[in-house]
């Protein structure tokens, strides 16, 4: 599974430790940024790359973090095709995925501790859409309603 991951300045800590549990834990990481701690930079700016690899299937899914996850979670539901959540319990990391299809986990590198990151981290990887008709109608409609609102 290859998965993509950013950060801004808040959360930059956070995504160092995740990218090197991932290692460790076989996936393929595809780090967007940011590369170093820069203590001004913005979060609409990090989660740009990392989004479009999303869209593009550079990568299967991705996580972000900022501060609050708040700022990254908004950024990145901007683009289409893009399912993020700003999660902060282990029920919605993997529901998010079960039946929504959540493809963006958000959170928040200065209000969560490391071990629970890790612990959404993983339930949000180990988590698959279920292809129940219910689930399939509802992401049909949230697919249409990117059609009718985002310009392409």
């Amino acid at each position: 599974m290859r998965v993509g991951i950013a950060a801004d300045h808040a959360g930059f800590e956070q995504k160092q430790y995740i990218k090197d549990l991932l290692q460790e834990h076989q996936f393929t990481v595809v780090d967007y940024g940011a590369y170093e701690y820069i203590p001004d930079d913005d979060f609409p700016d990090i989660i740009v790359p990392l989004a479009k690899g999303i869209q593009s299937a550079q990568v299967d899914c991705g996580i972000a973090v900022c501060g609050s996850g708040v700022g990254v979670s908004i950024a990145a539901n901007k683009f289409k095709g893009v399912r993020a959540a700003l999660i902060s319990e282990t029920y919605s990391a993997h529901q998010g995925v079960e039946h929504d299809a959540m493809n963006l986990l958000c959170v928040g590198g200065r209000v969560l501790g490391t071990s629970l990151i890790w612990e959404l981290v993983m339930a949000f990887l180990n988590a698959t859409f279920q292809h129940e008709d219910r689930f399939e109608r509802r992401l049909m409609k949230v697919k249409k309603l990117e059609k009718e609102n985002f310009k392409d």
